[in-house]
């Protein structure tokens, strides 16, 4: 189920009540959070959009877990890189490019 990200589909939800945009840095648990904003600068600016279902960082592959600070690390670069150049022409490029991660995953668990 993981595998192909059939688990992504209650998501919805949260996207139909605005509480999440399908495009935007991908949310992570509250502890994860916690821990990370203390080892790297700038961690919680990712939050300066809302989070989304599927984002830069998914594309470019950084989808996964998160063991090592150096892994969050690339994966906070990505999501920044989006906050600051967010546009709706990038969202759509995001989408159709989440297709291709979705149907042929290189590192989903």
């Amino acid at each position: 189920m993981r595998k192909t990200s059939i688990d992504e589909l209650p998501q919805l939800i949260n996207v139909l009540l605005g509480h999440m945009s399908i495009v935007g840095p991908r949310p992570h648990p509250i502890e994860l959070d916690a821990a990370f904003t203390e080892l790297l600068p700038d961690f919680m600016r990712r939050y300066d959009v809302k989070p989304g279902m599927t984002g830069l960082a998914q594309i470019k592959g950084l989808r996964g877990p998160t063991q090592t600070v150096e892994i969050m690390n690339s994966r906070l670069l990505a999501d920044l890189e989006y906050v600051d150049i967010w546009s709706i022409t990038k969202d759509i490029q995001i989408i159709f490019a989440t297709i291709p991660a979705v149907l042929f995953p290189t590192n989903a668990y």
